[in-house]
């Protein structure tokens, strides 16, 4: 992984050519510790979660920040359920290497799906889960008007202990409506 610098990233799609990257990056133990991944993650599985993310009909958006072609961070929001009476909600989760971590490449990614979530698929609700301890993520999605809703004890398994889990949700701040054209004259 690269050293952090003044080098800016980029933002793009992310694609299944780089199902490596994302294998490599979730084996730093301090990213793949905060999500629900697991130890030697799989090249092979990040391609085919990558492919099926990009279908021409999936509402899936995955970006990936980079640097001089690296990936460095990664952030998507996603379906959050198969019933039709939830379209409305897409799930976010995120994960940016530990040299880049608090220097705004999580900001960059969170304005684009943010933006991409309220303007261009009209979802009224993004959820999420962070782990109770991981306070700058917290203060990452508070940012950006996710709210509390509610405590998960012991979620999820990590480093031999349970740990809880905090649900947050942002609801759009402007929802979309209609606005008619104005009349035209006859």
């Amino acid at each position: 992984m690269s050293e952090p610098s003044t080098i800016p990233w980029t933002l793009r799609r992310a694609r299944p050519s780089d199902a490596e990257a994302f294998a490599r990056m979730m084996q730093e133990h301090e990213v793949f510790r905060q999500l629900l991944q697991l130890p030697f993650p799989d090249a092979e599985l990040w391609r085919t979660r990558l492919s099926s993310q990009n279908a021409p009909t999936s509402p899936e958006l995955h970006l990936v920040a980079e640097v001089q072609g690296e990936v460095i961070a990664s952030a998507g929001l996603h379906p959050a359920a198969t019933q039709l009476r939830r379209r409305h909600v897409m799930a976010l989760g995120m994960s940016v290497a530990v040299p880049w971590q608090r220097r705004g490449v999580g900001s960059a990614l969170m304005t684009e799906l943010c933006n991409y979530a309220d303007n261009w698929l009209g979802v009224l609700r993004i959820e999420l889960g962070v782990y109770a301890d991981n306070l700058p993520a917290q203060a990452l999605y508070r940012k950006f008007g996710f709210e509390l809703e509610g405590r998960q004890r012991a979620y999820a398994l990590r480093d031999g202990e349970y740990v809880d889990s905090l649900m947050m949700a942002r609801l759009h701040p402007h929802p979309p409506r209609w606005a008619p054209a104005a009349p035209t004259a006859a």
